[in-house]
Parts: C-alpha cells; sequence; structure tokens
C-alpha cells in the first residue's frame, strides 16, 4: 500500500496510534513503531483523531501516548481496538490527578 500513512504514532514508547483519517473496523493499517513494519487489523472502527491500540492492554494499565502516561485502562483493550472514554480514565479528569 502506497501513499500517505492514515496513523501517526507520537513516541516510540507509546501503546497507541492516533488515526489522522477515519478508519473502518476490520481494515488494516500499515505502520512503522519500535523500528519495526507492522500491520495491525482494526477491531472497532477508529474516528479520525482518536486512538487505537498497538498491543494488548491490560485492565489498570497505562495508556501511553507522547512517550507519557495519559490515563489508565478501566478493562483491557484488544490490540486494534478503540480506545477513548469507554475504556480509559484520564489522568486530567481524576481529583489530584495530573
Amino acid at each position: 500500500m502506497g501513499g500517505k500513512s492514515k496513523v501517526i504514532v507520537i513516541n516510540e514508547k507509546d501503546n497507541v496510534a492516533t488515526a489522522i483519517v477515519s478508519l473502518e473496523a476490520g481494515g488494516t493499517v500499515s505502520l512503522e513503531t519500535r523500528g519495526r513494519k507492522e500491520r495491525i487489523k482494526l477491531l472497532s472502527s477508529i474516528p479520525m483523531g482518536h486512538k487505537f491500540a498497538l498491543q494488548e492492554i491490560a485492565e489498570g494499565a497505562d495508556v501511553v501516548k507522547y512517550g507519557e502516561s495519559i490515563g489508565q485502562t478501566t478493562s483491557g483493550i484488544k490490540r486494534g481496538e478503540h480506545v477513548h472514554v469507554h475504556n480509559v480514565v484520564s489522568h486530567r479528569g481524576r481529583k489530584g490527578g495530573v
């Protein structure tokens, strides 16, 4: 598949990628992360600007974007699944949080 990338990974520590166009469930995206080319099948539709998991993320684990934890999962998230408010609590939204 040629052309521009449909996703962006900000930092090699990230466990999520961000869609720069809307992506359909069942589609596959190609990306490079941690020095490797990968193809990830999307389990969910991903709206433009939203995140999806690059790997399995366990319940209670950190969601890492920009190389920093931006929140914590409220349930397990599968590789290729939408990562958003339905399965993550943001550190910004917590009382006394960052």
